[in-house]
């Protein structure tokens, strides 16, 4: 037992600082950007809907249809995309994660009243609506010692009659569509709704199936949007706390 203490003495403290105060491994692909400059033949990658045309045919991204994946970064007449080590991805709308150059509208927090009743204690349902688990593996990282979000006081609970509001992960299955309802239903309002991942955004790699929805449908209230195949529990955190007013920063540039 002694030696048990000792060593958990010796180990220190394992939770992650939060915003963190080390920079990312290069590895990590963060906000994709788009740099106009740096042109080359060829098409733009239109395998994630990440790319997209807008109406005077300029090239915009949707950081909400982003898969994160190399393939992704890829370089057309109109720009090239990059990713970079920024985790900051979350936003109160979904038009807020499509610009022309990948600078994205941050979340904004909930208003005074709403934010005054769960600013120190949320409760979270979650929702897998039709995933492959991805999604579901980062907020169960979330609970661990590295992240440990229920030091910002917000928990996930096993029924929605418990909980301030509902985290929906996954393509929005056909299936799913009366599960998700009736959760709806069953959490008391006030409450929020967050969407999870690009399969809750866009339909992520399912996009365009008869099976699934490209997206959750106007008819589901949304109050924080992030992006991610799957999002990185850093990501996570960052809009959560946004969205209940703990975090500052209004916008990032993605430069």
């Amino acid at each position: 037992m002694f030696d048990l203490l000792r060593a958990r003495i010796q180990q220190g403290t394992r939770t992650t600082q939060f915003p963190p105060q080390e920079e990312l491994p290069e590895r990590f692909r963060g906000l994709p950007v788009l740099d106009p400059e740096r042109v080359c033949d060829g098409p733009a990658s239109t395998a994630s809907g990440l790319w997209a045309t807008s109406i005077d045919q300029r090239a915009v991204l949707d950081v909400g249809a982003c898969l994160f994946s190399p393939e992704e970064a890829a370089c057309s007449s109109t720009g090239s995309v990059s990713f970079t080590r920024d985790y900051r991805l979350a936003s109160s709308t979904r038009e807020g994660l499509i610009s022309e150059t990948g600078e994205i509208e941050l979340a904004r927090a909930l208003e005074e009243g709403t934010r005054r009743l769960f600013g120190r204690s949320l409760r979270l349902r979650s929702v897998v609506a039709g995933s492959c688990g991805g999604c579901e593996a980062e907020l169960v990282a979330l609970g661990n010692v590295v992240f440990d979000l229920a030091r910002f006081g917000v928990q996930f609970v096993a029924s929605p009659r418990h909980a301030d509001g509902i985290v929906i992960t996954g393509a929005f299955a056909r299936n799913m569509r009366l599960a998700l309802e009736k959760t709806l239903e069953a959490t008391p309002p006030p409450r929020i709704v967050i969407a999870v991942g690009a399969c809750a955004l866009s339909g992520g790699p399912f996009r365009g199936s008869p099976e699934v929805a490209n997206g959750l449908p106007a008819s589901i209230p949304v109050d924080l949007y992030v992006p991610g195949c799957p999002p990185h529990p850093l990501t996570l955190m960052d809009g959560l706390l946004r969205l209940l007013g703990r975090l500052k920063e209004k916008r990032i540039d993605g430069v």
